[in-house]
């Protein structure tokens, strides 16, 4: 009612009845848009005058506004907490891993992380979990091996230190005497070391160096070198002609150390026999077999350790450490050692060697 009496109203009415158009007023009671549409027709002539309260339409626009600011913060809080505990059930195994981590230490690699569930994360903590046996294997083999060479190099500073502790300085044949029993307690250690870096190489990427080696002339060459290491009767069981990836040096003190052992447990005369093969079911097998004392099944597969002994080498001089090499070199070519009773008495040790390395290429057709 107001602003139908309102003159300035009544003026901008009369202004555009003709002519049309839009003008703002301000009011006490907030701005008004009057609005004015002429209308005609053949017998008459007015106009439509439209009043626009803005105030009221800002607030209703605000009404609703204010509805969606609520409505959003609601939703934004529900997701937040949707996704934080999402993440927080995602993440939960890494905390784990990082927990388990943390508490794990050198002397104590047992412990391993709890596998849930069959996502990326699982997977990882699966590799983590392989790769936690690895470490403990690892520092568990290393650390039996420098006890036992702890052990081993006690032995002969034990005998050195007692003997140079009881030595009379003005008996020359007591001086004479226990400088040869140092020397060949010195000759054992250097004996013992030497084979200990030769191990601790066999894990690095050069320590072979692969080429085509011909096996039949190859053996022939090996069975001259054993000659010398005893009066054997020294002969080839078997020789293949075939030419073999391989590296000639270190296959070579592999059999060499073979025979050897062959020699030890063998009197004069006996049999030591070298021999190669190629099948497509084993790949590439060189032998050492002897006609000596054999082997206990109950060593078969521990002799192969290192500082480990066989029965029938008790006495001797060695270290045990003959046959772990072996082994690595085996293991460098990706292959593996064996021993077996040989037909009529002895023993049979067996190096298998893959025909084709993973990284060499097929001949081509």
């Amino acid at each position: 009612p107001e602003l139908v009496e309102d003159a300035e109203f009544l003026d901008v009415i009369s202004r555009r009845i003709r002519s049309g158009g839009s003008e703002r007023l301000d009011r006490a009671y907030g701005e008004v848009v009057v609005t004015v549409v002429p209308v005609r027709n053949s017998e008459t002539a007015g106009a439509l005058v439209i009043a626009n309260f803005l105030a009221d339409e800002h607030e209703e626009l605000n009404r609703v506004m204010q509805t969606y600011a609520i409505v959003s913060v609601l939703l934004l809080g529900l997701i937040t907490g949707a996704a934080a505990w999402q993440a927080g059930r995602l993440l939960s195994p890494l905390r784990t891993l990082r927990n388990t981590a943390y508490e794990i230490t050198e002397t104590d690699l047992s412990r391993r992380i709890p596998e849930t569930g069959n996502d990326d994360i699982t997977a990882l903590t699966r590799t983590v979990n392989e790769m936690l046996s690895r470490l403990e294997q690892a520092f568990t083999g290393q650390r039996r091996f420098l006890d036992d060479a702890g052990h081993e190099l006690k032995t002969p500073l034990t005998i050195v230190r007692g003997h140079m502790e009881l030595l009379d300085a003005e008996d020359p044949k007591d001086v004479e005497s226990t400088r040869m029993l140092m020397i060949d307690e010195i000759d054992r250690m250097s004996r013992l070391v030497n084979d200990l870096i030769m191990l601790a190489k066999a894990d690095r990427l050069d320590f072979v160096r692969f080429h085509r080696v011909n096996l039949a002339p190859f053996l022939d060459t090996i069975l001259e070198k054993c000659r010398a290491l005893g009066t054997r009767e020294w002969v080839i069981d078997d020789s293949t002609e075939f030419p073999a990836l391989l590296d000639e040096q270190r296959i070579t003190q592999a059999l060499l150390q073979l025979a050897q052992n062959a020699v030890r447990h063998t009197g004069e005369g006996d049999v030591i026999a070298l021999g190669s093969r190629v099948t497509a079911q084993h790949g590439i097998e060189l032998w050492v077999r002897d006609t000596g004392s054999g082997v206990d099944d109950d060593e078969k597969e521990r002799i192969f350790d290192r500082f480990t002994r066989g029965q029938a080498s008790r006495d001797d001089e060695g270290f045990g450490l003959g046959l772990s090499i072996v082994t690595a070199i085996a293991g460098t070519h990706g292959g593996t050692i064996s021993v077996s009773d040989a037909p009529g008495g002895g023993a049979i040790f067996t190096l298998t060697l893959p025909i084709h390395r993973k990284d060499d290429a097929w001949p081509a057709s």
